[in-house]
């Protein structure tokens, strides 16, 4: 028999093992979890048109169709917008750094050294295009993947109407209550169709916010606000910073550029602080050290794309364990906040009891 040191060695360097194996899989596992949730996401409108009698076939391509619409808008938006804004770069790049040389030669003339500790070739405008044609390549590669992801979402829904039988099919006569599993996908489907909801909303808060405020490129700032909106806490900060920039650039006004970031501070209390939460409730929530922890690891994991799926992934493992009676426990070190109440792990209508006798 193993002593709990050896145990522990032993689980360690099999997650060792885990990691390594997720990095070196990305390529695959990206875009299989990419279908993954939007698969999970389309399911709603695939049964919904099967209710009504639509051959499955024809709710398939339906459902994969409306999918096509919202993205093909959503890209086609970006494009036009990424393409104006890399064409006005130079141009903002300049200003920025006249603001910047102004700024050190007011700063000196107050008798602070701010030439000699701060260079101007902190900002560089080569640099600044090399940057934004790095963030270009990397849109571009992600939108390669676009046609596999679609390809396998496609497969997986045309799985999804089967694979309640193949799964009672595999746990036998008597271990065939899907009771469980149906519990977990319905959760998660909610948890995932809140989020985006909710980060739909915000995205196109701030690019009205945005135009208020009469700044360049409000689709392209509210379309960052919506995919950063799914990064939980930095997800803001990182969506508020072109936006201040921008002001900052295109006004040279301190007091735009304070109004902006007021308005990106009051759109994320409503949103993140007090509308999501009431919507998603406590259970499925998360500790902030733990979304923290998990945006850290899967970016490490998987790189920007991690970062975006942290959370849903975390979410997806947290429901999970919530469901499985012997791990249960790690369920409650995840959540935001304790339960009110010990779970019931003895009387007959606990849900890690649905099986029967």
């Amino acid at each position: 028999m193993w002593g709990p040191g050896a145990r522990f060695l032993f689980i360690a360097a099999s997650a060792v093992v885990v990691v390594a194996g997720l990095r070196a899989a990305a390529p695959i596992l990206l875009p299989f979890f990419l279908a993954l949730f939007l698969a999970i996401l389309s399911l709603p409108i695939m049964y919904w048109l099967q209710r009504r009698r639509v051959p499955t076939p024809l709710a398939i391509l339906l459902a994969v169709l409306v999918d096509l619409a919202i993205f093909g808008v959503i890209i086609l938006l970006a494009m036009q917008s990424v393409a104006d804004f890399q064409e006005r770069l130079p141009q903002y790049a300049r200003r920025f750094q006249n603001l910047y040389s102004s700024w050190i030669e007011s700063v000196q003339d107050m008798g602070i050294p701010a030439g000699e500790l701060l260079s101007a070739e902190i900002i560089s405008v080569s640099a600044i295009l090399d940057l934004a044609g790095g963030t270009l390549t990397r849109i571009a590669s992600i939108l390669s993947n676009a046609f596999i992801v679609g390809l396998i979402m496609v497969f997986m829904l045309a799985e999804a109407s089967i694979f309640p039988e193949k799964f009672r099919a595999v746990l036998g006569r008597n271990g065939g209550d899907l009771s469980r599993f149906a519990k977990i996908t319905g959760e998660v489907q909610e948890y995932l169709f809140i989020k985006t909801l909710v980060s739909l909303a915000t995205g196109l808060t701030i690019g009205f916010w945005a135009w208020i405020m009469g700044l360049d490129f409000p689709v392209l700032l509210g379309l960052i606000g919506f995919v950063l909106n799914y990064v939980p806490t930095i997800g803001s900060i990182l969506a508020a910073i072109p936006a201040i920039l921008l002001a900052l650039v295109q006004t040279g006004s301190i007091g735009l550029m304070a109004f902006v970031a007021l308005g990106y501070v009051g759109i994320n209390l409503v949103f993140g602080n007090l509308i999501e939460p009431q919507l998603l409730g406590r259970r499925l929530g998360l500790s902030t050290l733990v979304v923290i922890l998990s945006l850290i690891f899967w970016a490490w994991v998987w790189g920007p794309v991690g970062a975006l799926l942290a959370v849903p992934l975390t979410m997806v493992l947290k429901i999970g364990l919530e469901n499985t009676q012997d791990l249960k426990w790690i369920a409650l070190l995840l959540d935001k906040e304790p339960a009110t109440e010990p779970p019931d792990r003895s009387g007959p209508a606990s849900i890690d009891h649905d099986e029967g006798v």
